[in-house]
């Protein structure tokens, strides 16, 4: 297994059952920021992308502009605020089934 850093440090003074689950905790933490940041870089090479097509802007749903004060906010936004709020509401009706 590949620890590093902080973690490498805790599995080297680990010596319980608690020690063991605080390194789990940590690497499970590690692993969801490199998740984020992840998805982050794909989005920005995203809009990256769009921004040399012309489309930047350019809701994915409606096709409709993506307002300047939610692109300052959001600049990765792919949807506009209608479109993303209808696409929350779909998620949370799917997920309460």
């Amino acid at each position: 297994k590949y620890i590093s850093g902080e973690n490498k440090q805790l599995v080297d003074t680990a010596n319980d059952d608690g020690d063991w689950a605080q390194v789990d905790i940590s690497e499970d933490l590690s692993l969801q920021r490199l998740s984020t940041h992840r998805k982050l870089m794909y989005n920005i090479d995203e809009a990256i992308r769009k921004i040399a097509e012309g489309t930047y802007g350019i809701c994915e749903e409606c096709g409709e502009e993506i307002s300047e004060k939610r692109l300052l906010v959001l600049p990765t936004a792919t949807l506009c605020i209608d479109c993303q709020e209808h696409k929350e509401q779909f998620e949370a009706l799917e997920s309460e089934d």
